[in-house]
């Protein structure tokens, strides 16, 4: 019975991260194209950005949702410790992503009117400030939060640190290249030659904000640190920044010879070797830097009863997100349409 305790609970922070991971990967070039308007000023070539996602994107909160009910159901303990530490983020991105939603849909309804404008913009801004309160937040985690007795005990602006702040940042960057690096692979022409202009830029930020965030880290809490120096963890650990510069390399190989889909799986290569160092610097932490998984997870029958149901229900959902991916492949022109 103990062993069965003892490896629930890394179960189902393994589907957490999955769903996190997916969410990142499927909402994250949405969100970038988003922010990506502040660039393409075409209405045309507009639409055609929006239009490479358009039959996809409802779908993509799926992910944040599961993700949010398996803190609820499983972690309780770290739900309801890091809710009122991140109160002011969770709301502004939420009310920003439904801002967005709203302009997303209205700024085809004003197509050729002074309020198009307006949507358009807010299209940008919320995507922009989501992605920012997702970096925020994923860095206040991190940087930890002041528990006492297993309750939040710190203040509502705790978050904003300059730490955050850089997290908040580097995410920007990161679902701006995601989205540039995904209109290269979908769009042909003009539009294609800009992003991968834009694509080369982002990378470089990217890449300057892996290394800052990657150096600071391991300076917050002792723990980190010897995760990454201690021997022998240092072997295991050592393919992590090594992998990040072979994939900085293939990304500038693959823009130079033209590669479609290329600098796009090098994006994601990057975002998958980001959070499996931020897996690597935390566990065994659930929050950061006291409460661990079996601290704030469930009882193991209640576990159990919610792992049926999402063995059931997960496969169901990564077969829509892959064949409605699959039916809405490949180039968008802007002879192509969707609204």
């Amino acid at each position: 019975m103990m062993d069965f305790a003892y490896w629930l609970p890394i179960v189902w922070a393994v589907i957490l991260i999955a769903a996190i991971s997916i969410y990142v990967v499927l909402d994250g070039f949405d969100l970038g194209i988003g922010m990506l308007f502040a660039l393409e000023r075409h209405p045309d070539r507009r639409d055609v950005m929006v239009n490479t996602v358009a039959p996809v994107w409802d779908g993509n909160e799926t992910w944040m949702v599961l993700g949010g009910a398996v803190l609820y159901g499983v972690f309780p303990g770290a739900y309801a410790t890091l809710l009122p530490a991140f109160y002011l983020p969770i709301i502004l991105m939420l009310l920003a992503l439904i801002f967005r939603g709203v302009a997303f849909e209205f700024r085809v309804m004003t197509r050729g009117t002074a309020r198009e404008g307006l949507w358009n913009t807010g299209f940008m801004l919320g995507s922009g400030i989501a992605a920012f309160c997702q970096g925020a937040i994923l860095g206040g985690v991190v940087q930890g939060v002041k528990v006492v007795d297993g309750a939040f005990a710190g203040g509502a602006l705790d978050w904003l640190t300059p730490f955050s702040i850089v997290c908040g940042l580097a995410v920007m960057c990161g679902y701006a290249l995601l989205g540039a690096t995904w209109l290269i692979w979908r769009t042909t022409g003009v539009l294609e030659a800009s992003c991968r202009r834009w694509a080369s830029r982002l990378a470089a930020g990217m890449f300057l904000a892996i290394v800052a965030v990657s150096l600071w880290t391991p300076l917050l809490h002792a723990p980190y640190l010897r995760r990454w120096t201690d021997w022998p963890n240092f072997l295991f650990v050592a393919p992590v920044p090594v992998l990040v510069g072979v994939l900085g390399l293939l990304f500038i190989m693959g823009l130079r010879r033209g590669h479609s889909k290329g600098p796009f799986l090098c994006a994601l290569g990057w975002f998958f070797l980001c959070l499996s160092g931020l897996g690597i610097t935390m566990w065994p932490y659930a929050v950061p830097p006291g409460l661990t998984l079996w601290d704030v997870s469930s009882p193991p029958s209640s576990q159990f009863f919610q792992l049926i149901g999402t063995a059931i229900l997960l496969p169901i959902i990564l077969t829509y997100t892959i064949y409605s991916y699959h039916v809405f492949r490949g180039k968008v022109t802007e002879t192509d349409g969707y609204h």
